[in-house]
């Protein structure tokens, strides 16, 4: 279970890019070395391995406090671009579309674009793509989509480059994939809809939670080059083809379902917060 070396020397980039003059690390380790406790989004049946690990590392009570699961807001229901993106949805086949979102912090190349979109030609499957046209570090960067693209996929993709409701988008039943960084909300939400995973890490925890999500089969992680984190259009291609109709992705299939309840379980979520709220209010007392 570690990171593969694209991914550290992303994580090592990125951390080092700070105007404050203090990195990240920094204040994570800080923040590790004078607390009492540390709290985790995560639940102990799901992976009492790493809980177990961490307190023997560092020393320290590690508190799950449930999976905390997302909940929809009933005001997209009215917005105006949701009924559009709905009604494109509506007219696509059950499970048939790939969802594509990166979240907000992740950042791709001009070579990155190129690939997911030539992928997504290739794999002849209907695809939703939420893409940051605009870098988000580089305020001048604005990535294009290759020559000829949109009109050769009009008639089964869209591209979208503004918010869109994503619990909205993957609890539809046209979803059948989604193309994902491994943020953990994302995964989240995944897991609440019912929908494999095909995973492209950028930084930060995303190697590891991707790592956790295969070991699990929950995921399937699309073959990248080991040392620069490259990858080709026909490996977008093959990934998702696999994951959403061969036989070989069945298991991703199948397990993304029978997990649900370990992150969705009210019952479990409420008696998680309870134990945190009795270990505080003892710190409290004291």
């Amino acid at each position: 279970m570690a990171y593969q070396y694209f991914e550290i020397k992303k994580n090592a980039d990125f951390h080092s890019k700070n105007d404050s003059g203090i990195s990240g690390q920094y204040r994570f380790a800080s923040c590790i070395q004078n607390c009492n406790t540390i709290l985790i989004c995560g639940c102990a049946e799901f992976e009492s391995e790493w809980f177990q690990l961490l307190q023997n590392i560092l020393e320290k009570q590690v508190l799950p406090t449930g999976k905390l699961p997302n909940t929809e807001f009933d005001f997209v229901d009215e917005n105006e671009s949701w009924q559009e993106i709905k009604k494109w949805l509506d007219n696509q086949p059950r499970g048939s579309v790939v969802y594509v979102a990166f979240g907000s912090e992740s950042t791709l190349s001009q070579e990155e674009v190129n690939e997911i979109a030539l992928g997504l030609e290739k794999s002849n499957l209907p695809f939703f793509w939420v893409l940051r046209a605009r870098h988000l570090y580089k305020a001048n960067a604005v990535l294009q989509l290759p020559e000829g693209f949109e009109e050769r996929t009009k008639r089964r993709g869209v591209v979208c480059t503004d918010w869109v409701p994503q619990m909205k988008i993957l609890g539809h039943v046209a979803i059948g994939v989604f193309f994902s960084h491994a943020g953990w909300t994302s995964v989240m939400e995944a897991v609440q809809n019912e929908k494999p995973l095909v995973l492209m890490t950028f930084f930060a925890d995303k190697g590891l939670n991707a790592k956790i999500l295969e070991e699990k089969k929950m995921a399937y992680t699309m073959p990248r080059g080991e040392h620069d984190g490259s990858f080709t259009s026909d490996s977008v291609a093959c990934s998702i083809r696999l994951v959403m109709l061969d036989e070989e992705g069945r298991i991703y299939r199948e397990n993304i379902k029978e997990v649900k309840d370990f992150f969705v379980n009210i019952e479990r979520q409420d008696r998680y917060i309870d134990n945190l709220l009795d270990h505080l209010k003892i710190r409290l007392e004291r």
